[in-house]
């Protein structure tokens, strides 16, 4: 079993802020790439100043460092810089002859304005995987647009599926409780930052990669997307249940709430003779998922009456002794003291230099040979300034003046 991780011996140059980017390169960090964050000098990640919350130093003060920013920046070295400068854009292009991957999530254009666009670098340098993260892309009407999560969410649809119908109560579009069309960025950016590593393994030539939010928003559609496209009938809002599988939504119990997820006619079947309503799937209206799903109406009330009388708990003991799919609605507190969730790893300490130790999410990624590291905790702006630039033949004295010039 290594320790080094998959990604070990490679060099991530980090030029992301805020949430799609860092989580990116926080993926590949904990895959084992060394990962340079860049961050504007005296300032940093904007992410620095998205609080309260903060991270609560050994006396329980706040310090400088936000939760969001905890969030996405651990594995990471910190070097403050302003490129838009000469000097600065010297060390950028530097950095990235060494570097295997950059990151970068300015409107498009931006860098290149600075002399640090994929066509100027790849001059030097034609195996660097070059990644672009904007909010609409590279090519289109809106390629100039800024783009963000809350934004995309509405522009890309996926507002129009999430949340209860007009009319209902607390009816309305609603954006996801987690910026998720950032992170789902991330995540497609890291698929294909894998690939071109593929690609360069077997050529030698890196490459441009164009990843934006409303594309990564639009393709998460899925099922909703192909209901739609299938039909030309707007799939719509309805809350928590399922558009193409009843009953597979929440309920209402006696004392609170419950998921319960009914994936085929065998298990409703068995559902039904649970909750005491064995009469129920004898009916042609709800003998099979087609019926149940045109006549929902119908038979989610049937079966809302009969979650209504007993607790969660009871239902929870009897569903699960069934063998049926069901499960709470968990607040963070339960999520992060489930045994299961503390069986998987899915909450993690690390030291830190303000707080003494920083709790942070776990990595969902569980790979046998090569598992994931958690070697860096989220760095302090500039931390790691120096330590870079000596790597880079700077001299304390070289720095002193850099840093007196406003350079790093």
């Amino acid at each position: 079993m290594s320790n080094e991780g998959p990604l070990s011996g490679l060099t991530v140059l980090d030029m992301s802020r805020v949430m799609a980017g860092p989580s990116c390169t926080m993926m590949l960090a904990d895959l084992g790439a060394r990962v340079i964050k860049v961050e504007r000098a005296g300032r940093g990640d904007d992410t620095r100043q998205f609080g309260p919350p903060f991270l609560k130093d050994e006396d329980g003060n706040d310090t400088s460092e936000s939760a969001y920013y905890l969030s996405a920046n651990r594995g990471k070295e910190s070097l403050t810089l302003n490129f838009a400068r000469p000097d600065g854009q010297k060390i950028v292009r530097a950095l990235a002859a060494r570097a295997d991957i950059l990151v970068e999530n300015y409107k498009v254009g931006d860098l290149a304005k600075h002399g640090l666009g994929y066509d100027d670098l790849r001059e030097d340098h034609p195996g660097l995987i070059y990644c672009s993260i904007t909010g609409f892309g590279q090519t289109g009407p809106y390629s100039n647009r800024a783009g963000y999560d809350f934004l995309v969410q509405a522009m890309g649809g996926l507002m129009s599926v999430t949340g209860n119908p007009d009319g209902a109560p607390g009816g309305g579009p609603l954006r996801v409780g987690i910026p998720i069309s950032d992170l789902l960025t991330g995540l497609y950016a890291t698929v294909a930052i894998l690939a071109a590593l593929a690609h360069r393994q077997k050529t030698g030539e890196g490459q441009f990669i164009d990843i934006s939010l409303l594309d990564s928003t639009v393709a998460t559609l899925f099922n909703q997307a192909l209901n739609y496209l299938s039909t030309g009938e707007e799939p719509g809002r309805i809350g928590n249940a399922h558009p193409n599988i009843v009953p597979y939504q929440a309920f209402a119990t006696a004392d609170g709430n419950l998921v319960v997820a009914i994936g085929n006619d065998t298990q409703f079947v068995r559902f039904c003779e649970v909750i005491g309503m064995p009469e129920v799937p004898l009916d042609p209206r709800f003998e099979n998922n087609v019926e149940r799903v045109r006549n929902r109406d119908k038979l989610v009330p049937l079966l809302a009456e009969a979650m209504a009388r007993r607790g969660s708990r009871e239902w929870l003991e009897v569903l699960e002794a069934a063998g049926l799919p069901c499960g709470p609605i968990n607040t963070l507190e339960q999520v992060f003291s489930h045994p299961q969730v503390a069986a998987r790893d899915m909450k993690i300490e690390m030291a830190h230099p303000l707080s003494g130790t920083v709790t942070l999410v776990g990595s969902p990624l569980k790979l046998s040979a090569s598992p994931v590291a958690y070697r860096l905790a989220p760095p302090l702006l500039g931390e790691h300034t120096d330590g870079i630039l000596g790597e880079l033949g700077y001299t304390a004295a070289d720095i002193e003046a850099l840093r007196k010039d406003g350079i790093v």
